[in-house]
């Protein structure tokens, strides 16, 4: 069954924490599609997710080389930014389909991907809501409780 949760992160420190508890309920084969608007905090999820099951200090955006990979203990992390994408075929250049099946993948502007992106996949939608953002998570399975 899935479920869907919505968070309401007033700080980048919120926003961070949430990236936190996602990594914590990550399993090899997770797809991660992060939509929002440029600003909107996905690269803050994503850097805290990778940080917090690597340890990695220097956690550059994938925006210009498309993708970043990042060695965790149980898979590896795959951190895809498609916003430079002409069309959505370009993403078997970057090795998306090896990354959907032998790791975790986290990708902003999934939207990019057209009809390719996994029907599987945990969609993360983030908009603005008063003072800060409202991050809902829709697909997790029941037994990936973020509480």
């Amino acid at each position: 069954m899935s479920t869907s949760e919505t968070y309401f992160c007033a700080t980048e420190k919120d926003t961070e924490e949430l990236g936190r508890r996602l990594a914590a309920a990550a399993r090899k084969g997770d797809c991660f599609a992060l939509y929002g608007t440029l600003g909107m905090g996905k690269s803050v999820l994503c850097r805290a997710f990778i940080r917090s099951l690597t340890g990695a200090e220097e956690i550059p955006s994938p925006t210009f080389t498309l993708v970043q990979t990042y060695p965790a203990k149980d898979f590896d992390i795959y951190h895809f930014d498609l916003y430079r994408l002409k069309s959505p075929e370009e993403i078997f250049e970057l090795g998306m389909e090896e990354a959907l099946y032998s790791g975790v993948t986290l990708i902003e502007w999934p939207e990019k991907m057209g009809g390719y992106l996994p029907r599987k996949a945990i969609r993360i939608e983030i908009v603005p809501a008063m003072s800060g953002r409202r991050i809902t998570v829709s697909g997790m399975k029941g037994e990936k409780d973020l509480d």
